[in-house]
């Protein structure tokens, strides 16, 4: 195309004025504001100009564009106007699926957020009092009546054989305290700063663990303004290996779950009996970064080796940190719960103020410890999908292989494994039954990427050429919708 035919090309393109003038576009403005449409109808001028200019646009295909140029600002305004982060169905089979949101909300969690946060609470307000109040009060109280009964008896008990055996602990605290922070990370910061800050904590060489999205702790450790101090190998660390790290700028011993990966083979560990009675004789707090943290005992799920956070206070571990949104089933949180005079420093500490948590974040975990309380496990998402059998997802996967199968998508129900994820329990898998799917004319992969344009999104996975579906992490009240997917892909 000549320089002098696209000159003619570029003076046929309206103005953003002149488009809305049109009366389509008014009335979109009249809706939805004069400056949301004025930048949408900015980018579709600006769209067809760079069209024209690079030659993809000729008269007869710009005629054609500008004929539906009202269409298209529409289109772009319903882009910018909605949403980004939307609701899927997660078929995957992963029940904490990191990239998905983790742990999904019990239902009373949402209707607490709404009632809470529509209008003004008493977050920090005593109302008997009329005085200001503190708004960790709200859930303090539930993981005191959650986590204290046991801890308490078990720090006694250390203190007394510690005792017998001449030695001088400190004496364990009469109740726990909880505090919430925004996030796992941020407890493990809050805690190295206020316990260990110019000073040295001791860790494992196994344990100096990397979390996703690159959280170290050697990295974290370096910003709370403690010093790390390795000892031991990777695969193995005994007790003693503590002991003769410990000199006067030792402010702390660490110990981290390996969440996310296991070590196997010739292995050693120092037990959390044998460093809780090290930090008591040489007066040295004992800390533990469980990453997913339970609050129930997870063996009856099926689910081993993963310790809950009661197993450590109950050993008598000095603080643990933990999140809210794995296998707690809560929001997004960061939890320290331990000693009440090192939960009192912490909170003391100006960066906790930067790391609270807001009102959306405590009514959520409100409702969802009231749940622990009740022993209405159901009722939180994360310990139902848990504890659903293999038979009640098969049942579910025979009634929609059944209605969806065709001649040119093919459905089957096989046997296959559910995984926890978000870092818990990586050697623990549920046995589930899946829905395989293969279509006629499209790939694994290709039929995956169609169940993603679906509104809402399904999210499968792809292994051995099929499409797998999982319903163990799929909503029974999303089988509708599942189903019209699959039913519409099988014409």
């Amino acid at each position: 195309m000549k320089s002098t035919a696209k000159s003619e090309l570029f003076r046929e393109l309206p103005s953003v004025d002149e488009l809305l003038r049109l009366p389509e576009v008014a009335s979109l403005a009249a809706a939805h504001g004069t400056a949301a449409v004025t930048d949408a109808a900015r980018t579709v001028v600006a769209r067809l100009r760079a069209e024209v200019a690079s030659g993809l646009l000729e008269s007869s295909a710009l005629q054609l564009a500008l004929r539906g140029v009202c269409g298209a600002i529409e289109e772009r305004l319903r882009q910018a106007l909605s949403y980004s982060l939307r609701p899927l169905i997660n078929a995957t089979g992963v029940i904490l699926h990191t990239n998905l949101g983790r742990a999904p909300l019990a239902e009373a969690a949402l209707a607490h957020i709404h009632e809470t946060a529509g209008g003004y609470s008493n977050l920090e307000f005593e109302i008997e009092a009329g005085v200001r109040g503190k708004r960790d009060v709200h859930v303090d109280r539930l993981f005191r009546q959650l986590l204290s009964a046991g801890a308490t008896s078990a720090h006694v008990a250390t203190a007394a054989s510690a005792v017998g055996a001449g030695q001088s602990p400190a004496e364990g605290p009469a109740t726990v305290s909880t505090i919430v922070v925004n996030n796992n990370a941020a407890a493990v910061l809050l805690t190295l700063n206020t316990l260990a800050e110019g000073g040295e904590v001791i860790v494992s060489r196994g344990e100096l663990v990397e979390i996703g999205g690159s959280f170290r702790i050697p990295d974290v450790m370096a910003k709370s303004g403690a010093t790390l101090r390795e000892v031991g190998t990777t695969n193995r660390t005994r007790v003693n290996d503590y002991e003769q790290a410990i000199n006067e700028r030792t402010h702390l011993l660490l110990r981290v779950h390996r969440s996310n990966f296991e070590i196997t083979g010739f292995t050693e560990q120092a037990s959390t009996a044998e460093l809780v009675m090290l930090g008591r004789k040489r007066g040295l707090p004992l800390m533990e970064d469980l990453g997913s943290g339970s609050l129930v005992d997870l063996q009856s799920f099926g689910i081993d080796a993963e310790p809950s956070v009661l197993d450590s206070l109950r050993a008598g571990v000095d603080v643990v940190t933990y999140s809210g949104d794995k296998l707690l089933g809560g929001p997004q949180a960061g939890l320290i719960s331990g000693r009440t005079d090192l939960v009192a420093r912490m909170r003391a500490n100006s960066l906790f103020r930067a790391l609270r948590v807001d009102k959306l974040t405590y009514a959520a975990l409100e409702a969802t410890l009231l749940g622990y309380v009740k022993r209405d496990y159901d009722a939180i998402p994360t310990l139902k999908m848990m504890r659903a059998t293999k038979a009640e997802i098969g049942r579910r996967a025979e009634v929609l292989a059944a209605k969806v199968s065709s001649s040119r998508l093919k459905v089957e129900v096989i046997d296959g494994e559910s995984v926890i994820g978000g870092g818990a329990a990586p050697s623990s898998v549920l046995p589930t039954r899946l829905l395989a799917l293969t279509c006629a004319d499209l790939s694994a992969d290709e039929l995956s990427a169609r169940l993603r344009t679906f509104d809402p999104p399904i999210i499968a996975r792809v292994e051995d050429g099929r499409v797998l579906l999982d319903l163990r992490t799929v909503f029974a009240d999303q089988d509708e919708a599942l189903k019209t997917v699959l039913i519409a892909l099988s014409h």
